[in-house]
């Protein structure tokens, strides 16, 4: 069977998955709908919740059940969390629309990676996995950039609702391209079978799909230091992304200029995430890896220090060199499993950088409160740091 279909539908669910106005003006349409500031903290600890408890079940349910089961899941619950938003009035209605989304985070968490590396793989082009993540990547920024850019002009001219109706079509949008997709039969020695052969056989226990994957990466630590580089530096953008608004209105930056500013952030990433795999193909990991830490590592406490422009301009460095990252992280993990469990163990994946997120938290908001925004840059510097460190001490003997 042709997969080959599959690479141009994932394209295209990606970049109408990215194509959301309304998280433009999303906390302004949420307080306009009555939320207040706590509510909307405890609707974020709904989210945050669901995402970490069924992170690593859903991987385990993608390699059970299929990957374009969950995907398609996936669409439908963001569907159906846009279409509860444009009629909420309550607080319980946006607590169902983001456990809808932490839902379809969940679902859709390792299954599409895992889809487009078998894709690849029953097309003999597993070794191109890092350049067509990146290329997934880059329509993410890019579509990502188009609802930043125009979001904000829409919903200042057309008022905040018409952004959620936008997004409601986009996601829709996705969905009908989900349908699209082509499910690749697996089975653990990476060997193509029919499908009917596959069902035939026995269903491996729910709870071996965990076991097999905490004893791969206790047995692999060159692989376990490279994901734990890759949940690093992606908290630490994380971070950059949530709070560059703060810091950029503490520089004194004019509110007009917020939009072309958060269409640079992501544009900085296009050729680090575009010319990753020829990156890798000419440099090892541990050299890869230690440039981006020693950036990010810089970047920050520049930007910390320094608490003017050329703060910020740091910061936007960090950004060029992070797009990297993930195809780098994601194509040392996939290259070295079977198929059999490439959804569970890239939830695994998925799930320890939210755990870091949340830890990395803990200490940037306790320094933010001390010396603003700029004491919690502090933290995501000396985080860095002192990763980097470590890496260059452990990496010599265990990356091969």
């Amino acid at each position: 069977m042709n997969y080959t279909v599959n690479l141009k539908v994932l394209y295209g669910i990606r970049f109408f998955s990215a194509l959301i106005p309304a998280y433009v003006i999303e906390r302004l349409y949420w307080e306009q709908r009555g939320m207040t500031i706590p509510m909307v903290i405890y609707a974020e600890i709904v989210y945050a919740l669901t995402v970490v408890l069924l992170e690593v079940p859903s991987g385990v349910l993608s390699d059970r059940w299929g990957r374009k089961k969950m995907l398609v899941a996936s669409a439908i619950l963001i569907c159906c969390e846009f279409l509860i938003l444009l009629f909420a009035t309550e607080f319980w209605h946006f607590a169902v629309a983001v456990f809808l989304a932490g839902l379809a985070r969940s679902a859709s968490s390792g299954s599409e990676n895992a889809l487009l590396y078998d894709s690849l793989l029953r097309q003999g082009e597993a070794a191109s996995f890092e350049k067509r993540l990146g290329r997934l990547n880059a329509c993410d920024f890019v579509s990502a950039m188009l609802a930043a850019l125009c979001g904000s002009l829409l919903a200042g001219r057309f008022g905040l609702e018409l952004n959620y109706w936008i997004s409601l079509g986009s996601a829709l949008a996705a969905l009908l391209l989900t349908l699209l997709l082509v499910e690749p039969a697996v089975k653990a020695d990476d060997q193509p079978v029919p499908v009917e052969a596959e069902s035939a056989g026995e269903a491996i226990p729910f709870k071996r799909y965990i076991t097999d994957s905490l004893r791969f990466f206790r047995q692999n630590p060159g692989v376990s230091l490279v994901i734990c580089s890759g949940m690093v530096t992606g908290t630490a953008m994380v971070y950059i992304y949530e709070f560059w608004q703060l810091y950029v209105d503490r520089l004194g930056m004019p509110l007009a200029y917020f939009g072309a500013l958060s269409a640079s952030i992501m544009l900085l990433q296009l050729p680090g995430s575009l010319l990753a795999h020829a990156l890798i193909a000419r440099f090892s990991p541990q050299t890869l890896i230690i440039t981006v830490l020693a950036v990010q590592a810089t970047g920050f406490s520049y930007a910390a220090v320094n608490q003017d422009y050329t703060g910020l301009a740091a910061m936007l460095l960090t950004c060029l060199f992070a797009g990297i990252m993930e195809p780098l992280a994601s194509g040392y993990l996939h290259h070295r499993i079977d198929s059999g469990k490439r959804a569970t163990m890239d939830s695994f994946q998925s799930l320890g950088e939210k755990l870091v997120t949340i830890l990395a938290g803990l200490g940037f908001g306790y320094l933010s409160v001390r010396y603003d925004v700029f004491g919690g840059y502090g933290f995501m510097a000396v985080m860095c740091g002192v990763f980097l460190i470590g890496f260059i001490a452990a990496s010599r003997k265990i990356i091969r």
